[in-house]
C-alpha cells in the first residue's frame, strides 16, 4: 500500500445509487468536501471515517441536499427527497425545546402524513417503533430528560418511521454505553438485510472493521474507497491526517483541480501547496436549530397537527436537525 489511492472508487451502480461527482461542498465559498468522485451503490453498507474536521459530516448533509454543492454535484438516481433519512448529530439536538419522546418520533412520519393531518391513525406505528428501540413507556417524557443512549434511541426511532430506502447515520454511537450501541447496530444490520443503502459517519475503527464492509476515508477529499480491509491501512490513516493537518481553510474553490476531478478517479493531494483547504473544521450553524421535519402540536392533548398546530419548519429554526458542519 502506497501513499495515493490503494482502493478503487466503486464503479458506476444501477438506479438507486448516489453518484459523486467532482463534488466540492463548503461554507461563504470556502471547501470543507473537495473533488469527490464515486458511487455509492443502492443496498451498500459504507462508513465515512477521518480526522476532525475532514468534511464527514458536511458530506452527509450534501448528499442529502442540505448544502447545495459549490462545484459538481451529487446524483440521486430515483431517488426522490423523501427517500433518504438523516440521524443528525447529538450535538445538534436542542433538548430544552419542549417536545416529547412521541412527537420526536412522529416526525419520522411528516413527509407521508402532513403538516395538518392528525397523528392518530399512526399511534400504533409510533408506539411500534418506540418498541423497536426500547423505548416503550417514554412517550410522554420531555426530551430534556432522557440520556444520550435514550435520545439515540428516539432519534433512531424517527428513521424507522421514515422507511426511507437510504440512511444516512451522523456519528449515531458516540458517546453511548456498549449495550445501545450493538442494539443499534443490530438495527443498522437489519435495513442493510432489507436492502437499504445505508451510510455512517463513524470514529471507532475497530467498530468499523467489525460491521462495514466498505469505507471511505475522507480528509477534505478522498484519500481511499472500497474495501474496509483495502481503506483502513496505516499509510491511508497516515495521509488521512497529513492532509487535515495541512489545508488552508481560506483557500478559494479550486476550479482546475475540479475539472480534473472529473476525468481522474484518484484524489488530488495538495499537501502543503497552493490548494491546501484547511485545518480546521468548519462550523456553521451552532446558533441555529433544528425542530424537526415539520409541524406538530405539542400541546398536552391529542396530537392532531390541525389549525393549531405550530409549524417548525425545516428552516433556521429547525431543532432536530441542526446545521453544524
Amino acid at each position: 500500500m502506497g501513499d495515493g489511492v490503494t482502493a478503487p472508487l466503486h464503479p458506476s451502480a444501477p438506479g438507486g445509487a448516489l453518484v459523486l461527482r467532482g463534488l466540492t461542498l463548503g461554507y461563504a465559498r470556502h471547501p470543507a468536501v473537495h473533488h469527490l468522485d464515486g458511487t455509492i451503490p443502492p443496498g451498500s453498507l459504507t462508513a465515512v471515517v477521518g480526522p476532525n474536521g475532514a468534511g464527514k459530516s458536511t458530506l452527509l448533509k450534501g448528499i442529502m441536499g442540505e448544502i447545495a454543492p459549490l462545484e459538481g454535484e451529487v446524483a440521486r438516481a430515483g431517488l426522490a427527497r423523501q427517500d433518504i433519512a438523516y440521524l443528525p448529530q447529538a450535538a445538534e439536538i436542542d433538548r430544552a425545546f419542549p417536545i416529547g419522546v412521541f412527537d420526536l418520533v412522529a416526525m419520522g412520519l411528516w413527509r407521508r402524513v402532513g403538516p395538518w393531518r392528525s397523528l392518530m391513525p399512526h399511534r400504533a406505528a409510533v408506539a411500534a417503533a418506540l418498541a423497536a428501540v426500547g423505548l416503550t413507556g417514554f412517550e410522554r417524557r420531555p426530551i430534556g430528560t432522557l440520556s444520550g443512549g435514550q435520545l439515540r434511541r428516539a432519534l433512531f426511532a424517527r428513521v424507522l418511521l421514515q422507511d426511507a430506502r437510504v440512511i444516512l447515520l451522523d456519528e449515531p454511537f458516540a458517546a453511548i454505553d456498549a449495550r445501545t450501541t450493538d442494539e443499534l447496530l443490530a438495527l443498522v444490520h437489519g435495513w442493510h438485510a432489507e436492502g437499504r443503502t445505508v451510510v455512517a459517519v463513524l470514529h471507532d475503527l475497530d467498530q468499523v472493521a467489525r460491521h462495514f464492509p466498505s469505507t471511505l476515508l475522507l480528509a477534505r477529499e478522498a484519500v481511499a474507497w472500497g474495501a474496509t480491509r483495502e481503506v483502513l491501512t496505516t499509510d491511508n490513516l497516515r495521509r488521512a491526517r497529513r492532509l487535515c493537518e495541512a489545508w488552508d481553510e481560506d483557500a478559494p474553490v479550486c476550479r482546475a483541480a475540479a475539472h480534473a476531478s472529473r476525468h481522474d478517479p484518484a484524489p488530488h493531494d495538495h499537501g502543503q501547496g497552493s490548494h491546501d483547504h484547511g485545518q480546521g473544521s468548519h462550523d456553521h450553524g451552532q446558533g441555529s436549530h433544528d425542530h424537526g421535519q415539520g409541524s406538530h402540536d405539542h400541546g398536552q392533548g391529542s396530537h392532531d397537527h390541525g389549525q393549531g398546530s405550530h409549524d417548525h419548519g425545516r428552516g433556521s429554526h429547525d431543532h432536530t436537525h441542526g446545521h453544524a458542519a
